[in-house]
């Protein structure tokens, strides 16, 4: 299978090789409009949670628990609905998931795409573009 679920900054232009372009993040971007953004869509309920995401203050060295914690997080009801949207799209096409987190590699959208890639036990969907 190819690679189906990347994930970039919202802040890089958008490419051809993007796909679905989704924003992953619970706050809308700072200095990102809407329209110039191209998204297809933005799920919101699929980013962490709000005392995840301020335990983890994007500390490197808590990105390992922070994963745990996340796909953990994952597997609560709350996010259903928005991982089977998140499901679809790639089921359908490429996705890039993203993100305004400066540390792309260690940030929710690279968990997200690892988790959704399998190696934490779900289906295959893909990795970083």
């Amino acid at each position: 299978m190819t690679a189906r679920v990347g994930y970039r900054r919202i802040y890089e232009s958008a490419t051809p090789q993007d796909g679905k372009r989704v924003v992953v993040d619970r706050l809308w971007p700072c200095g990102v409009s809407k329209e110039k953004a191209g998204l297809d869509a933005w799920l919101r309920d699929v980013a962490p949670s709000a005392d995840l995401r301020r335990w983890y203050h994007h500390d490197p060295g808590r990105y390992d628990e922070f994963r745990r914690r996340y796909f953990a997080e994952l597997e609560d009801s709350d996010h259903e609905a928005a991982l089977e949207r998140l499901r679809d799209l790639a089921a359908r096409a490429r996705v890039t998931l993203l993100t305004a987190t400066k540390d792309v590699d260690h940030s929710e959208a690279a968990a997200l795409a690892e988790w959704l890639d399998g190696s934490w036990g779900r289906r295959s969907w893909g990795r970083r573009s």
